[in-house]
């Protein structure tokens, strides 16, 4: 016997702990930046063991220099730039690392009377 568990529920379980991780890491996130970061890289480690990549919600979150949880106003500076495509830029004020996220209008569907 290989595995006894079935691999949609290995990627359950380590959705679970990525989302307790960062429950964790958001609620203790200004008092304590040194922990944060070891719960972000923890999160990460258990996302690449299940072998699947953190959803956009946490991604977005990540300073991708320096691992550490962006929360606004706290160290992090969130700015929207209408140059060339409109997008949000998220600066970590740890490290200056930049965190561009565009946004993309919604394309309208063909009706089916057209």
């Amino acid at each position: 016997m290989k595995n006894s568990l079935k691999p949609f529920s290995v990627k359950q379980i380590a959705q679970q702990r990525i989302d307790t991780l960062f429950t964790q890491a958001e609620a203790i996130g200004k008092t304590n930046p040194q922990l944060v970061s070891q719960y972000v890289k923890a999160a990460q480690k258990v996302a690449m063991a299940a072998r699947f990549s953190l959803p956009p919600k946490y991604k977005r979150r990540i300073c991708k220099h320096c691992n550490t949880l962006l929360i606004t106003g706290f160290n992090c500076r969130v700015r929207i730039q209408q140059k060339r495509e409109p997008h949000i830029v998220a600066t970590c004020l740890n490290c200056g690392y930049h965190l561009r996220i565009p946004i993309r209008k919604k394309k309208k569907g063909k009706h089916k009377n057209e």
